[in-house]
């Protein structure tokens, strides 16, 4: 018996040690974590560095509250963090994960709107499917019916625009036409709402587990940027799965010519150490409201010293390891395997990603991208059956969280060519099976 309790019923291995991309259970079974957990351990387990930063830490205080005391650790971590930023991002507010990163994004931008005479201005557009967050303002900007719809009375739901999906609609994803018929979804719904009314639009600059690595269409990004420019519309950038070296650049949006006027991190920042997330704005929205009185938001544990110490050493960890590169070009590699992969298994029905987030997606029938039925809870049973030979990977459902389904491989950026092979290897036995179980049920059907 266990009085734990977190989503659904059922037990797991009890969890023993994790030291690099590999873990095990008290039985002594390993398993490679390719999945970075869910898209966190960027550096690996038990990383020595980041320890031994953490124990020196602890040596000296675990806690000071930041209304009492500075610390040296919170503010090495935010002068570091803001020198990997675009130039003007230069704030940093801290907090212990990716929800009150988004939800300190999300007050952020409406308290700029109140200190400059902006009032009106309180709609944040986000995108169908997406995902930004549990607590109650993050999931007003999330597209994921099963996590939004039992608290819809409790919120306000903010409007939306399809994410751009060219690779569903048929459209060709490396033409410009295409992202500009996506990107100019938003400026005909800040129409709609009025442009005296909408304060943001919020975006993960490559898709995390709502769309399953989804890379926008060639000009779609540098279009969002000025459409907001142009009706002036604060653009955030969900960083929360895309920072810290995931894609192959330090944040997800340095792909592309679209400068954000504020950042939300958590994940791969922390790395697993501690819980650890932060937003980054342009001081030019920071100041009206310390002028006004001050920021009103904050968590108990925002600026913790023991959690941005760890924070300092993972980043150090990435610059020093050069995980940034290393991310791009094993990326690379994933992606090719990964399609080669869809070339033997036809319930593969399309592979995308960028750095080491990726994902494969599977369809019944690849030429009208059906999805497998709902019923099947193919990506469930594929998770499963990967864990049982020892290769976590992480799923979702594509289609608003009601059917398709993706399964993202995203290891830790410290992997090499030896453990690409491995996941692959853990894939293709894994598929070989859920391509058997599948086709029986579907014929049985």
């Amino acid at each position: 018996m266990s009085n734990l309790f977190y989503q659904a019923h059922g037990r797991k291995p009890v969890l023993d040690q994790a030291r690099g991309v590999y873990m095990w259970d008290q039985d002594g079974k390993r398993y490679l974590d390719g999945s970075s957990g869910a898209m966190v351990c960027n550096v690996g387990h038990s990383n020595e560095t980041v320890l031994t930063a953490m124990r020196r830490q602890m040596e000296k205080s675990t806690f000071g509250y930041r209304l009492h005391f500075e610390t040296e650790a919170s503010e090495q971590l935010a002068t570091k963090l803001a020198g990997l930023m675009p130039e003007g991002l230069n704030k940093v507010f801290f907090v212990s994960g990716g929800s009150e990163a988004v939800e300190s994004g999300l007050k952020l931008a409406r308290q700029y709107a109140v200190a400059t005479g902006q009032d009106t201005r309180w709609k944040v557009i986000s995108r169908r499917p997406s995902y930004h967050g549990c607590s109650l303002g993050a999931l007003a900007v999330t597209g994921y019916s099963p996590l939004t719809a039992p608290f819809t009375p409790m919120m306000q739901e903010m409007p939306k625009i399809p994410a751009p999906r060219a690779y569903l609609d048929g459209l060709d994803a490396d033409d410009t036409a295409t992202g500009l018929y996506y990107a100019d979804m938003l400026e005909a719904k800040i129409l709609v709402e009025g442009p005296e009314s909408v304060l943001a639009f919020i975006v993960e600059p490559v898709g995390g587990a709502s769309t399953g690595a989804l890379v926008p269409p060639r000009g779609y990004m540098e279009r969002i940027r000025e459409i907001c420019t142009r009706h002036g519309i604060l653009l955030i950038m969900d960083e929360v799965m895309t920072g810290a070296g995931r894609t192959g650049k330090f944040l997800g949006s340095d792909h592309w010519q679209a400068r954000p006027d504020i950042v939300v991190m958590s994940k791969g920042l922390g790395a697993g150490y501690v819980p650890l997330g932060a937003m980054i704005a342009d001081e030019r929205l920071v100041t009206p409201i310390l002028d006004q009185g001050g920021f009103a938001h904050g968590f108990t544990y925002a600026g913790n010293p023991l959690a941005c110490a760890a924070g300092l050493a993972v980043l150090n960890e990435i610059e020093m390891q050069d995980l940034c590169a290393n991310a791009a070009v094993m990326g690379n590699g994933l992606l090719a395997r990964l399609n080669g992969l869809m070339q033997k298994y036809e319930l593969i029905g399309d592979v995308r990603g960028k750095g080491l987030l990726t994902a494969f997606e599977f369809m019944g029938d690849r030429d009208s991208k059906a999805p497998l039925p709902a019923s099947l809870n193919a990506h469930q049973r594929f998770v499963d059956l990967a864990y049982a030979r020892g290769l976590i990977v992480y799923s979702r459902r594509t289609r608003d969280g009601t059917h398709g389904d993706h399964i993202l491989v995203c290891p830790p950026l410290i992997v090499n060519a030896g453990h690409i092979d491995e996941i692959i290897e853990g894939l293709d036995a894994s598929l070989a099976q859920f391509s058997q179980e599948i086709h029986a049920d579907l014929k049985a059907a």
